[in-house]
């Protein structure tokens, strides 16, 4: 590695300009590319598209749409169904359909939102309560044609038969008439019968009219409950007295750029928005005139708000990230060019998120928190370089030959094994979290190469003297620099007496712990396995944050209107379990689907008594709810469809009757207890022969996700699997298994120190944060491997143990906790993001990362101390001076 390593660092110190041009180039074409990034929030950052939930998921979109875009009606329904608001609510209705008959204009504006949503067609089905009644009159209306008619020609028969029985017995005309006139009236009157018992039944004394009230308050409310109470069956459109639901279910497959506009076209087009004139509002608006408001809501559009806040989010971590290693780097980096590892982390944040561009990959939150983890990363590495190529003398260019040499290949063995600690994430089920991992993977990567390249191309031009440029370019240059040089002198003159206390301090904290090691190595080490034993015996009883309203931004519009949905209705989402068969419309699937849904109901004390606000699951709109009572054979049910108007049968009911949905309301509650809930309901799922019952859709699938990352079990795994990886990486580079042990054995610790200290403060994880075990291993790995390797070259170099040790911490010792605190304070930017799962991460992490450098600095030269003297193993020694050295 190391004559790989002093070649490509020879090149660059030969052309230091054409590096750095070709850098400057790479990187605003990376920048470039990484402007094209999208966020991504949809189904596929939580699950592989390979598990069984996803695929039901999937199926279940196809065939029914995507989770619901939900406008909220708030009005005492008397006020909103029994006026003319209830024409208004058909308007808005119609517009958020895109159902535009041909030669019509759309409502509002010619390029306003209905336009738009009349164009693209977004949606996959609209139903709400204006278009139901709407639709019952029509079909009322088309069933009354259709038995009037259907009376009229069977009348017609019976006279044609009577006439042909009077004239085959020889009646006179006048018979043959009244007998023909007769037999018409006999089936008239039958009909007449029927009628009258449809409308006795139903409550209809004329034509229906989507205007008559008298019509709409038999067909809405419940006659036997007080006043205002809509029917039970008609929860899914009516959930209370004083609201109602208009739910638009978007098309499957619609990209995130579609989905948004959509949703963004909904919210304009609910508030007439967009170049809506006073007029138009006037006369072709929806505002209601009794006093009502809408509010609109659901997953998607909780989704699409958070997809904004991760475009926002990562402008303000870049530049809080940049300011705070500024200034970290100002105080606690003892070098020239103390800024340039700053830049170098930048051009190689440009650089990776270039990458995932190029890739065409997309956003997500936990890429997201890559961006301030890469550049403390990459300010490490760079830290370590500089350090190594300026303390090796004042000839740059020779210099950094040597550290191609002497310590480059040292960080490239702490870098591989920081990748190996990170890599072990892709054995997370979680697709976001796996490309968390694999992100950094690269980011690490790229970081050691532009911190070895173009650091290195920009020490070398930095220490060549200055050539002024001639003429009016050389005046204006060293005019700007007379004007600057005050301030900057200003500002050095500011920061550098707080430089020099800090570093004070640090030497003095750093002699004392050199001091403790070596005097009493045993006490230290087992002070240290008591308290990581006390630390992994805690770690189960951590709690796990997984409420997503706690971890969403509380000023999220979408968060403060699904609240609002769940005080109106009593319910913030809806599961749904997905029913498959050769034909789901017989009655032993129904009757099936009755029971199941019966029990689960019952289990979870829904009642008319005890409706959706006081229960944890409640019913939603399913199959059983097209029919009025149990059906009894299969023409019945056949018959039933045929007068549900298609546009709602679709909703829970494909055309070919091979799949249905049967459909619960469900309270906004934590994740964890959300998976409680569906595993109830799957174990309860014993379908008849030849059917499939599946349970779909994003709740689901988030709180599989949940448990998936906050389980135990997995998070013990993946520490062993991060151990294990970085101890096969190090036993690979360095050659000896003790080599690689030893540094290995204080990050062990770290990862109980880490969990008692998370126990103590009562720090909460949530899903992002449970990962942070393979996080403190990659990273503190490095920092134990570049002391203890320095270590073993300084003894290899002929200085006894203390001596050795006190070299190592004067030099590597400083740079590592340099690059620690800029790492440390990487993390901290997380902390001013409103995204409370990254800020929570970021505010964990830090605490973590804060105790395991700690740890690592105080409890490693005990370790390089115990393995001296032969406990537990003994450093193993290459060069006969080191064997002299300890006879000596």
């Amino acid at each position: 590695m190391s004559r790989w390593l002093h070649r490509l660092v020879a090149l660059v110190t030969r052309r230091p300009a054409a590096a750095a041009l070709a850098t400057i180039a790479l990187t605003l074409v990376a920048g470039l590319l990484a402007l094209r990034l999208e966020p991504a929030t949809g189904t596929e950052t939580l699950v592989g598209k390979g598990s069984d939930s996803y695929e039901a998921t999937e199926r279940y979109y196809k065939r029914f749409g995507d989770d619901a875009v939900i406008v909220l009606v708030r009005n005492p329904l008397p006020k909103l169904v029994l006026t003319d608001d209830l024409g208004r609510l058909l308007k808005l209705e119609g517009c958020l359909g895109g159902n535009v008959p041909v030669n019509v204009k759309a409502y509002g504006p010619a390029d306003g939102p209905c336009a738009r949503l009349a164009r693209d067609k977004p949606a996959k089905v609209v139903f709400g309560p204006a278009t139901f009644i709407n639709e019952s009159v029509r079909r009322l209306t088309a069933e009354f044609v259709k038995r009037s008619t259907a009376a009229k020609e069977q009348g017609e028969r019976a006279a044609r038969a009577a006439r042909e029985l009077g004239t085959a017995r020889g009646w006179s005309e006048a018979r043959i008439a009244a007998a023909a006139k007769a037999a018409r009236e006999a089936v008239n009157l039958q009909f007449t019968r029927d009628v009258l018992q449809m409308a006795l039944k139903f409550g209809i004394t004329r034509e229906p009219r989507i205007d008559d009230p008298q019509f709409v308050s038999k067909l809405v409310f419940d006659a036997s409950k007080p006043a205002g109470t809509p029917k039970a069956r008609f929860a899914y459109l009516f959930p209370t007295k004083s609201s109602a639901l208009i739910q638009v279910r978007l098309k499957p497959g619609l990209s995130e750029d579609a989905r948004r506009r959509a949703i963004d076209d909904i919210r304009a087009a609910v508030r007439m928005e967009g170049g809506w004139t006073e007029k138009q509002v006037k006369e072709e608006g929806w505002k209601l005139r009794n006093g009502g408001t809408f509010v609109v809501t659901g997953a998607p559009v909780v989704l699409a708000d958070l997809s904004d806040e991760i475009t926002d989010s990562i402008v303000l971590l870049l530049f809080a990230a940049l300011l705070l290693m500024a200034a970290t780097l100002a105080l606690v980096f003892r070098a020239r060019l103390r800024m340039l590892p700053l830049l170098v982390a930048l051009v190689a944040a440009g650089l990776t998120f270039g990458a995932l561009s190029l890739a065409g990959a997309s956003l997500t939150m936990a890429s997201i928190a890559v961006l301030p983890v890469l550049i403390g990363l990459a300010v490490d590495y760079a830290i370590q370089l500089q350090s190594r190529t300026l303390e090796s003398g004042r000839d740059v260019e020779r210099s950094a030959k040597r550290m191609a040499v002497r310590g480059a290949p040292t960080v490239a063995t702490a870098a591989a094994a920081t990748i190996a600690g990170f890599f072990v994430l892709v054995l997370s089920p979680v697709p976001m979290v796996r490309g968390f991992g694999l992100l950094l993977v690269l980011g690490i990567v790229i970081a050691f190469g532009v911190a070895l390249t173009a650091g290195t191309a920009a020490l070398v031009l930095g220490s060549r003297p200055r050539r002024p440029a001639p003429g009016a370019l050389g005046d204006a240059l060293r005019g700007a620099r007379e004007l600057v040089a005050p301030a900057a002198r200003g500002a050095s003159d500011l920061v550098a007496p707080v430089g020099r206390g800090l570093n004070r301090a640090l030497d003095a904290g750093m002699r004392r712990i050199l001091s403790l090691g070596g005097r009493s190595p045993r006490w230290v080490l087992g002070a240290a396995a008591v308290l990581a034993l006390a630390g992994w015996g805690l770690d189960t009883q951590t709690k796990v944050e997984s409420d997503v309203q706690k971890l969403v931004p509380q000023e999220l519009p979408a968060l403060k209107d699904l609240n609002a949905l769940q005080r109106a209705t009593g319910v913030g989402g809806q599961l749904d379990v997905m029913i498959e068969s050769d034909d789901v419309a017989t009655p032993e699937v129904v009757g099936w689907m009755r029971t199941y849904q019966q029990k689960l109901l019952d289990r979870y004390g829904y009642s008319k008594d005890r409706p959706c606000g006081q229960a944890a699951l409640c019913p939603a709109f399913s199959l059983p709810d097209l029919f009025s009572s149990e059906p009894r054979d299969a023409q019945q049910i056949r018959a039933l469809l045929g007068v549900v108007p298609p546009y709602f049968s679709q909703s829970v009911l494909t055309p070919d009757r091979r799949t249905a949905t049967l459909s619960f309301g469900i309270r906004l509650m934590p994740l964890e207890r959300q998976k409680e809930v569906i595993d109830t309901m799957r174990a309860g799922l014993d379908p008849p022969a030849g059917v499939r019952a599946e349970l779909a859709g994003l709740p689901v699938i988030a709180a599989e996700a949940n448990a998936a990352v906050a389980s135990d079990a997995r998070r013990l795994l993946t520490l062993l699997a991060g151990l294990l990886a970085v101890f096969v990486v190090l036993l690979v580079a360095l050659r000896h298994w003790r080599r690689a042990a030893v540094p290995l054995i204080p990050i062990v610790l770290a990862t109980g120190w880490s969990s008692l200290v998370l126990f103590a403060l009562r720090i909460p994880l949530n899903p992002m944060s449970v990962t942070l075990g393979a996080l403190v291993i990659a990273i503190s790995t490095e920092f134990s491997v570049l002391l203890s390797e320095r270590y073993r070259q300084e003894r290899e170099a002929g200085h006894g143990p203390t001596e050795a040790l006190e070299r190592t911490y004067r030099s590597t010792g400083a740079a590592v906790l340099a690059s620690g605190v800029t790492a440390i304070a990487g993390f901290a930017v997380l902390v001013v993001s409103d995204i409370r799962m990254l800020r929570d991460f970021g505010f964990v992490t830090v605490v973590d990362l804060t105790v395991s450098l700690l740890g690592v600095l105080i409890v490693l030269p005990s370790v390089l101390m115990l393995a001296e003297r032969g406990v537990p193993f003994r450093l193993p020694a290459r060069l006969p001076r080191l064997r002299r050295a300890r006879t000596a």
